[in-house]
């Protein structure tokens, strides 16, 4: 892997969401949300959102205090000091290793993170009304446990303030319309440009909102899918349904962890110059 590659690449991936033109049926869409949401009281919006962020927070400290995060953290280091016997804790991977070096490493994180999803996709069209239940919080959970692990491994530790609500942002800003992206990349490389303390956040800390729920939504769709395929049986096997729930979950942590490599990859890139 070249030294140029990965810039190049980044440059690449930036620039089709910069040239990304939304069609006719996301405009009517956006149009539909913003003038609905205008009739809900705005007391009871601001308290709908915010008990979904509180969610998603208690959700990313929950995964840090599992014993199944320590030792993916432990393996992590351990695959890191194959290149480097200097690094001792997390932070150091970030100073002793290449951006290539570091790649290689979040990849078999994103590989891994892809195969749960697949694997709980299928176990949703395949299963009952308890696995279509829980679909959507496990998927969540599986996604930011994902950007957790890319993370770490660009050396950043993710019970830090500062580092769980970047997370947050991140896995807000992959879970995004496509074409509302781009606006939430520029907004996170500004938070990290002006970084003012290492720990603490100073930035704003709400994640989601009108424009977020069209991920929800398509989780709908998703399992009224599932439940209409789901006595097209096949050799005794909805075949149908676990291949929607199955690719439905792969492509959203392929979506996710692709934006989440992106960021730390070019966030790397931008401590590098800034000390030299």
């Amino acid at each position: 892997m070249s030294h140029q590659r990965i810039p190049t690449e980044l440059n690449n991936w930036l620039e089709q969401y910069k040239q990304y033109q939304p069609n006719d049926f996301e405009m009517v869409y956006d149009h539909w949300v913003q003038q609905h949401f205008r009739n809900i009281n705005p007391n009871v919006r601001k308290a709908f959102f915010s008990k979904l962020d509180a969610w998603f927070f208690h959700t990313h400290a929950f995964l840090q205090g599992t014993s199944y995060q320590y030792e993916a953290r432990e393996r992590i280091l351990t695959v890191g000091r194959i290149f480097s016997t200097r690094i001792e804790r997390i932070e150091d991977m970030n100073n002793e290793l290449t951006v290539e070096q570091l790649t290689y490493i979040a990849e078999q994180q994103m590989t891994r993170g892809r195969f749960y999803s697949f694997a709980q996709g299928g176990l949703t069209g395949a299963g009952g009304w308890l696995f279509l239940g829980i679909d959507y919080p496990l998927m969540m959970l599986m996604n930011i446990r994902a950007i957790q692990l890319i993370g770490l491994t660009f050396g950043h530790e993710m019970n830090h303030p500062y580092e769980m609500m970047i997370s947050l942002k991140v896995f807000h800003a992959a879970t995004l319309p496509k074409r509302l992206r781009v606006t939430a990349w520029n907004e996170l490389m500004d938070e990290v440009k002006r970084k003012e303390h290492p720990y603490i956040f100073s930035g704003e800390d709400q994640l989601t909102d009108e424009a977020w729920l069209e991920q929800p939504v398509k989780q709908c769709f998703k399992s009224l899918f599932i439940l209409m395929f789901r006595k097209k049986l096949i050799q005794g096997l909805p075949f149908i349904s676990i291949a929607i729930g199955a690719y439905s979950n792969y492509h959203l942590t392929k979506q996710v962890t692709e934006f989440a490599m992106k960021f730390y990859q070019y966030r790397h890139l931008m401590e590098q110059e800034g000390e030299q």
